[in-house]
């Protein structure tokens, strides 16, 4: 039998929230993700390594990190010059979360280029829908669905799902994706007009009975599995926090269970702004003289804050950046 490769390019890439609740459903929920997958607190003690990756984004906080502090120091300063747009010698706190917005949207900037050069084969600006098929099954659609359901996946279903999403992103319904329909359809939580078929997949990943609502146990399911014989006593304090979460903030209409509407709001929140608290953070702990900017002296002062690193071998510098 042909073999299939499967790209794991239509899972929903939305990430966790940081409000109020846990981050146990990072995979879900968008906005917290991007900004560090570290802990920015725990406990009393505060981790500077959540402020580095969201101020240069994971993957640059890393080249840091084999950095002295001598050149951590010279090169946050350079970047200090690049996130003062009007030029004015200070770093306010607007400016200073349209730059962790910039760092943090090129992953998806970045994940959805990767993507487009995989699918789009033959290089003509559209990605077709047998194309993706190709590209990502290493079939067509007649010959996939007449395939033997593998034992860990279902592939009828599997593209029932992607043509759903597909006819969404879809918007001049060509059956054909250009580049900005394609964000859609790999990213769908940074497209409003997607944010209906995110709703409707998270209902079918977690509804288990399909009664179109979430009990408490079906949103807990989704991130704990009890071991044989467990009772929900003697479950993890998290997953009890968790349980409080979902009476207390997820099932706002308090009827026991979540609806569409509240799954929406859980997983595409609107009331808080990660980038903004984060800029607040920074500005707030590196403004010594309390005029609500930041110099470039104030920022490489509290370099530790925004790029260092504890570590104490050096190693080589890395350089990926020319303007470095």
């Amino acid at each position: 039998m042909k073999q299939v490769v499967v790209f794991l390019v239509v899972s929903v890439l939305i990430v966790q929230i940081f409000a109020k609740p846990a981050d146990k459903h990072s995979d879900r929920v968008k906005d917290d993700k991007p900004l560090s997958d570290t802990v920015h607190y725990a406990g009393d003690g505060h981790n500077n390594d959540y402020d580095h990756d969201a101020f240069l984004g994971e993957e640059e906080a890393k080249t840091f990190n084999d950095l002295s502090p001598d050149e951590s120091k010279r090169r946050l300063g350079k970047i200090a010059d690049r996130i003062d747009a009007d030029k004015d010698g200070f770093v306010t706190e607007t400016e200073l979360k349209e730059w962790i917005e910039h760092q943090q949207n090129r992953y998806i900037t970045d994940h959805i280029k990767e993507r487009w050069d995989i699918h789009d084969e033959n290089k003509d600006k559209i990605v077709s829908w047998d194309e993706y098929l190709q590209t990502s099954y290493g079939a067509i659609e007649e010959e996939l669905v007449k395939l033997e359901e593998n034992e860990r996946m279902d592939f009828r279903t599997m593209i029932k799902r992607d043509k759903k999403r597909w006819a969404a992103a879809d918007v001049n319904k060509d059956n054909n994706l250009d580049y900005d329909e394609f964000v859609g359809f790999i990213h769908p939580e940074e497209k409003e007009h997607m944010f209906d078929i995110v709703v409707e997949e998270t209902m079918e990943d977690i509804d288990k009975n399909h009664d179109g609502k979430l009990t408490v146990d079906e949103y807990i399911g989704d991130m704990y599995h009890r071991k044989e014989g467990e009772t929900e006593s003697e479950e993890p304090e998290w997953v009890k926090t968790e349980r409080e979460q979902f009476k207390s903030f997820r099932d706002k209409n308090g009827d026991g269970h979540m609806d569409s509407k509240e799954v929406k709001d859980w997983i595409l929140p609107t009331d808080y702004d990660h980038a903004e608290a984060e800029a607040k953070h920074l500005v707030y702990e590196s403004d010594t003289n309390r005029d609500q900017k930041l110099t470039r002296q104030e920022i490489v002062d509290k370099w530790d804050l925004f790029v260092g690193s504890q570590a104490t071998d050096f190693g080589d510098a890395l350089t990926r950046h020319d303007e470095f």
